[in-house]
């Protein structure tokens, strides 16, 4: 009999998470501990949760406990194509929920999960988590314990990187957020209140690899001078408050998701073009998907049995291949220059946005991921 019902590979949001809500099951838990330097510079990246992934952090009690100004509320999102009138908006108001979404702080998460952690006996830290029942997976997409399982990754790059800085406007957000698709980037300005509170937003920029580097490289007054001329003061005047950070985008699906004893969750098994800001959703929901499937198991199966993580599989697998589609849909929509194309993507940001029905079932997609 091992000392441990699970042990977790990874040290992020998601794996801490999985950590607590196993514990409050009164499993024995093994967690990874977290690398002495996870950022070698301040953390510039904001979230942007759904309503689902907001209940998960409130019922292991890490909502409520988030600073004030680490978590905005989005109660209108305004996207517009690359044409005049090509423009698309949803609002909090016409969906009947208190908010389309919420930006939060990943750096002051993290903080509230790992302060969480250490006020639970049921989880115990290691640099090598020892063996368990049920090895969980949460080390990303580079996860060397995946490549081990026999698992493969089938990714595809973007050829893209995603800029990701924090920004003050000259005028209030007002819980507005703002998205421009156009071939072949495309931008995102996400309601903040850090730096300044009603004044911040968290930008995501996804472009071609070359121009991501040409702007990462640009003095910060040069950045926030081409910045603004692609927002076209849409969101008020920007400047940069932070440091700048890239990444490159890819999408990538594990070719399974668990077996007799392990199980993957977060990135190690699955990423989506950030376009939709669902990546931690998506994790989110293994979380609340594994946690439930262990809870209602039998009485006499251990949590790594293999028929029982076949049900979390089974669980995970149509919403995580649907949001895949969705966003790999949309780039490849709008990263298409030719004449036909651009006219078809714009023509149909204007009709959807005139057709309410169909208007609200996207939303419900985005926050029932």
């Amino acid at each position: 009999m091992t000392a441990f019902d699970v042990r977790i590979l990874g040290s992020g949001i998601v794996s801490r998470s999985l950590a607590l809500a196993l514990a409050r099951q009164g499993l024995r838990v093994a967690l990874q501990t977290r690398p002495g330097a996870a950022h070698a510079s301040p953390d510039v990246r904001a979230y942007a949760l759904n309503p689902a992934s907001v209940a998960l952090l409130a019922d292991l009690r890490a909502w409520d406990t988030l600073p004030a100004d680490a978590r905005t509320a989005v109660h209108d999102m305004r996207v517009a194509g690359d044409a005049p009138g090509a423009q698309l908006a949803f609002s909090a108001f016409a969906q009947a929920v208190p908010a389309l979404a919420w930006i939060v702080d990943a750096a002051a998460l993290e903080a509230v999960l790992e302060t969480a952690i250490g006020f639970s006996p049921q989880v115990h830290l290691f640099a090598e988590p020892p063996a368990a029942a049920l090895t969980v997976v949460a080390e990303g997409k580079a996860s060397l314990l995946r490549q081990q399982l026999g698992v493969q990754f089938e990714q595809h790059s973007y050829g893209q990187r995603a800029i990701a800085a924090r920004l003050v406007a000259d005028r209030p957000h007002s819980g507005v957020a703002h998205q421009w698709f156009r071939s072949p980037d495309i931008l995102a300005l996400l309601p903040f209140d850090r730096p300044q509170v009603g004044h911040g937003y968290g930008l995501v920029w996804s472009l071609p690899e070359a121009e991501a580097e040409r702007l990462l490289a640009l003095p910060a007054a040069d950045f926030d001078a081409a910045l603004n001329g692609a927002t076209g003061g849409g969101a008020g005047r920007l400047a940069l408050a932070s440091e700048r950070t890239a990444w490159p985008l890819m999408l990538g699906r594990a070719s399974a998701v668990s077996g007799a004893g392990w199980a993957l969750v977060g990135d190690a098994a699955h990423v989506v073009h950030p376009l939709a800001g669902q990546g931690l959703n998506l994790g989110l929901a293994d979380v609340a998907a594994l946690a439930d499937v262990v809870k209602r198991r039998e009485s006499w199966r251990s949590p790594g049995d293999a028929e029982l993580l076949r049900r979390y599989a089974r669980r995970r697998a149509t919403g995580t291949w649907a949001m895949a589609q969705a966003t790999d849909g949309l780039w490849q929509l709008f990263a298409g220059q030719q004449p036909w194309l651009r006219e078809l993507r714009n023509r149909g940001l204007g009709l959807v946005n005139h057709i309410t029905p169909v208007k609200r079932w996207l939303v419900g997609q985005a926050i029932d991921t």
